[in-house]
């Protein structure tokens, strides 16, 4: 199973509309260049009960502090993994799990990797670096070091990440990766052209996928 997380500004039909998943993944598929694999895009939006037009009126507005704060990293461990594992016919082991994002997917993916290392056994990272200010919270960098530790002691098969060279976030990009530089941590990056686009991030998911479940 294939946990694939949308961007701030998207939602669970994100990656299906514009990140163009169902084309690109059953032409891998049938190309032979990426195992079957069930993938399960939920809507990450913390802030928001329902999909867009399902939910209740509300006056209030997207409160974007709250796409790091846990809330929905927290339910997609203890609400959409057992929901998935029950109700479809998965292998229910690490390895056969991969967990992917865009953006702040990118995030919610470092938060649950970082917090669950015993869960995912392929994990990428799109357009999104180290949110080490306190925009994003009480960053704790020895926490931090400790969380990588633990995951690279955890067996991971594969760490991926991908950034374009014009992307704002490119700096933060560059930072987790000397983050990860320094504790040892191995994985796979891959930069392009261009900046925080579905042209990057639909290239990025081509990349990623023949790579998952090997």
């Amino acid at each position: 199973v294939f946990y694939l997380l949308h961007g701030a500004g998207g939602d669970e039909d994100a990656w299906t509309t514009l990140g163009r998943t169902p084309y690109i993944l059953d032409n891998l598929i049938a190309e032979g260049k990426a195992k079957p694999m069930i993938v399960v895009m939920t809507n990450g939006n913390a802030w928001s009960s329902a999909a867009p037009g399902e939910e209740p009126k509300t006056e209030s507005t997207p409160d974007f502090s709250q796409m790091a704060r846990g809330g929905f990293e927290k339910s997609l461990v203890n609400d959409v993994i057992p929901f998935i594992e029950k109700n479809y016919r998965t292998l229910t082991n690490k390895n056969n799990r991969a967990i992917a994002g865009l953006s702040m997917g990118g995030m919610h993916t470092q938060t649950i990797t970082n917090t669950n290392p015993d869960k995912f056994g392929y994990i990428g990272v799109m357009s999104m670096g180290l949110m080490n200010n306190s925009r994003w919270g009480n960053y704790n960098e020895e926490e931090h070091k400790k969380q990588i530790q633990t995951l690279k002691d955890s067996g991971i098969k594969l760490y991926w990440i991908g950034c374009g060279k014009e992307d704002f976030l490119y700096e933060s990009v560059t930072n987790l990766r000397k983050f990860y530089d320094d504790s040892g941590f191995k994985y796979e990056y891959l930069e392009t052209p261009g900046g925080h686009t579905w042209t990057n991030w639909r290239i990025y998911l081509s990349e990623l996928s023949p790579k998952l479940f090997r």
